[in-house]
Parts: structure tokens; C-alpha cells; sequence
């Protein structure tokens, strides 16, 4: 857990994510000079990619656009392999925090064209706040001893 607790709810990153029938490793090389490989392999029968930008985006709006600009770029072999993905996701992780009450996250009608021009998703991971070791403690219900409880502990 990290020592430091954030305050304030926050845009993490952007993350594309890419599934596919086929080895996605060419598609990944030729964005590689401007993405970070989170993971790229096949876990079991589809192939994965996993990249974030390798600048940290200002805002998810920017960083859509900024992935939409090179998957544009890509020369026609990579592009294909764009093209013929299963699935291809520009994932917002946003890390919620008890303030403020609300936080918008906005997306231009051109970024959510560009994302639909390239048959894209946008979707959302939104992490749970994180709590300090203490306050977790004290919220922890007592347990009761039955067996059920013993297993557990």
C-alpha cells in the first residue's frame, strides 16, 4: 500500500488496450518510440497489448487524441493489425478519493470521432479510494468466533 494517500480524485492515465487473434508484437513496435509497454504476449488463446503514452497525458482527453494521432500514422501492416483487433480500448483509469463530492472528466466531440473513426471503445476503471492502514483497522468488524471465523483467520 503507498504511504502516501491522495486527497483529491485524479486522472491515473489512459491505457490502450488491444486483444486480438493475431501477434500484436508488429502493431507494438512501430508505436514503440511514443508508448510504454504495460504487457504485451497471449495469456491463453488472444493475443494482448497493453500501452500507455510514453509522456503523462495532461488530461484523458489529450491522451485519446494523442493515440488516435499515431494509430493514424501507422504504416499499412501495423495499421491492419489495428484494423482487425477484437477489441481495441482506450481505457481512462481514474483513481477516486472522498474529495471532492464530484469530478468531471470530459471528452471532446472530436476525441469520442476519433476513437469511433478507428472502431475504438472508451471505457472507465475506477479504483476504489484508498485507505491508510488505520483506517482500515478501525473499520474492520470484530469477528465472532465460530468456525466459520476461525477458518478465516
Amino acid at each position: 500500500m503507498p504511504k502516501h494517500i491522495d486527497k483529491t480524485t485524479q486522472l491515473l492515465n489512459v491505457d490502450l488496450d488491444i486483444y486480438s487473434r493475431f501477434n500484436l508484437e508488429p502493431l507494438v513496435a512501430a508505436l514503440a518510440s511514443k508508448v510504454f509497454v504495460l504487457y504485451i504476449g497471449r495469456p491463453r488463446r488472444t493475443y494482448e497489448a497493453h500501452l500507455e503514452l510514453s509522456v503523462h497525458p495532461k488530461s484523458a482527453d489529450a491522451a485519446i487524441r494523442r493515440f488516435a494521432a499515431l494509430i493514424r500514422s501507422l504504416p499499412k501492416a501495423p495499421r491492419k493489425l489495428w484494423d482487425t483487433a477484437k477489441i481495441r480500448d482506450f481505457n481512462i483509469g481514474v483513481q477516486v478519493a472522498m474529495a471532492p463530492f464530484s469530478s468531471v472528466t470530459l471528452l471532446a466531440h472530436g476525441t469520442v470521432q476519433a476513437a469511433a473513426d478507428l472502431k475504438a471503445r472508451i471505457v472507465f476503471t475506477i479504483y476504489a479510494p484508498e485507505m491508510s492502514k488505520k483506517s482500515v483497522s478501525k473499520k474492520r468488524p470484530k469477528a465472532v468466533n465460530s468456525p466459520r471465523t476461525k477458518a478465516v483467520r
